[in-house]
């Protein structure tokens, strides 16, 4: 196996499009580890969680290293603002809008909340500090979400869609004032992290230098002038701020894969490529210009498919500067399995 030292040397010049001996990849195990009730208020559990899936992950020869995902939920940045959450056993808690269409001009008052003292902030924070006292694994950052998504769990969610068109200076207003705190937010975490694994919540490595991770899933529901307006605007603040920014939504981006390369600082694109249709028009907008993480868990296909034989159709359509590849299995010996027939396909 590659040393971590490595494996961060290969990953970087990925982010940076530079040649590599071998497409780095990662293959995990099992479905997706949401904060749910078993895991949101108990950091022992996660703590727990957490190093029972990197000793299963042991033999799994890819670009993985292990590391602590503090985990409590895309809502956060929401939750702090104000909405009511409510944690399940499904996936990660269910926010409660503040905005619907009675009250659409009250996100002109809604106040920010303080990313030092806000008792959801300070809670994250205490997790981070909890692991960073019981294990000397490094961290990943807490839920990072993109305003768009934040807005969009604070303004119940079809009225926020619909108010893009029908009221955008509200949008612009909640959006102003969720893209400074999510700043803060993200700025704090560093502060207090003192062993970063990565600059995002998943597992890719992303050194500090390349910018921050964040998730904007609400992308796709918009048009490529709105997503202009109200995705290009503030995920660019969000970039000048982190030296950087790496842009994941699930969906189907193809409308708006061209306006997401606008992004100030854009160094790559994190996307659920089954759930694309058009894989030639996100080459075409973004293949060789930022790197690109395509995402293919075993569970994002509709069917059962050979992982191995879907990964190569990817390499032919998207080529190998600039590609990471993330997929699963659902046991680890599947999964190092799978490891060793990607490093035949992709370079090793």
């Amino acid at each position: 196996m590659l040393s971590t030292a490595d494996k961060q040397d290969i990953i970087r010049k990925t982010w940076q499009l530079q040649s590599v001996p071998e497409v780095p990849f990662l293959v995990e195990i099992g479905t997706f580890h949401a904060a749910t009730s078993a895991f949101y208020g108990d950091d022992q559990a996660e703590l727990d969680w957490n190093i029972a899936y990197h000793q299963q992950r042991s033999a799994v020869d890819d670009y993985g290293m292990p590391n602590l995902k503090p985990n409590l939920g895309i809502q956060i940045v929401a939750q702090a603002f104000g909405c009511a959450c409510t944690p399940n056993d499904e996936a990660d808690p269910w926010a409660k809008p503040l905005i619907t269409d009675d009250n659409i001009q009250d996100v002109h008052t809604l106040a920010m909340p303080d990313v030092a003292t806000s008792p959801v902030f300070a809670r994250g924070y205490e997790r981070l500090e909890y692991f960073q006292q019981r294990s000397a694994l490094p961290l990943r950052l807490i839920n990072v979400p993109s305003p768009l998504v934040t807005a969009s769990l604070l303004w119940e969610y079809t009225s926020f869609i619909q108010a893009t068109v029908l009221f955008p200076a509200e949008v612009h207003a909640l959006l102003e004032k969720v893209t400074h705190v999510t700043i803060g937010y993200i700025q704090e975490q560093l502060r207090r992290i003192r062993n970063l694994h990565t600059m995002g919540h998943e597992m890719w490595y992303i050194p500090r230098e390349v910018g921050v991770r964040v998730s904007d899933d609400t992308a796709v529901l918009l048009s490529p002038d709105l997503y202009r307006q109200f995705g290009v605007k503030y995920n660019s603040m969000i970039s000048r701020a982190l030296g950087g920014i790496v842009v994941h939504s699930c969906g189907d981006v193809q409308n708006v894969v061209a306006a997401m390369m606008e992004i100030e600082g854009l160094r790559g694109l994190d996307l659920t490529i089954p759930q694309n249709s058009r894989w030639d028009v996100i080459r075409d907008a973004a293949g060789g210009k930022t790197a690109l993480n395509l995402r293919h868990f075993y569970w994002d296909h509709a069917q059962e498919v050979d992982l191995v034989a879907y990964t190569r159709k990817l390499i032919d359509c998207f080529g190998r500067r600039g590609v990471f590849i993330q997929t699963g299995a659902k046991t680890p010996e599947q999964a190092a399995d799978l490891a060793g027939h990607l490093h035949t396909l992709l370079g090793r």
